[in-house]
């Protein structure tokens, strides 16, 4: 959805950080659980990267998005908390 021309309308309009922080605050999460030998910090990089190529897409004129930075800081902040909390609650147990 982050790269169609018309992506689909939500029932409830969120604001775009919002959407993007809860998007990528599951990826990680799932992430986090799929492949739980990964290092955190490698799926951070790579969580990260991912936002930021989403942005660079989203620059194309044709698929009439805004390309916006502070959603990558947002993308990127998100994960760093999800993983955090998951480092802490491995660390636990």
């Amino acid at each position: 959805m982050a790269v169609l021309p018309h992506p689909p309308r939500l029932p409830v309009e969120p604001n775009d950080k919002i959407q993007h922080i809860t998007a990528f605050a599951t990826l990680a999460l799932l992430g986090s659980f799929a492949y739980p030998r990964t290092p955190l910090i490698r799926l951070l990089a790579r969580l990260s990267l991912f936002g930021a190529a989403i942005e660079v897409l989203q620059a194309i004129p044709v698929l009439h998005r805004d390309s916006d930075i502070v959603d990558w800081i947002a993308d990127t902040t998100a994960v760093a908390v999800v993983l955090s909390i998951v480092r802490w609650w491995r660390s636990r147990g």
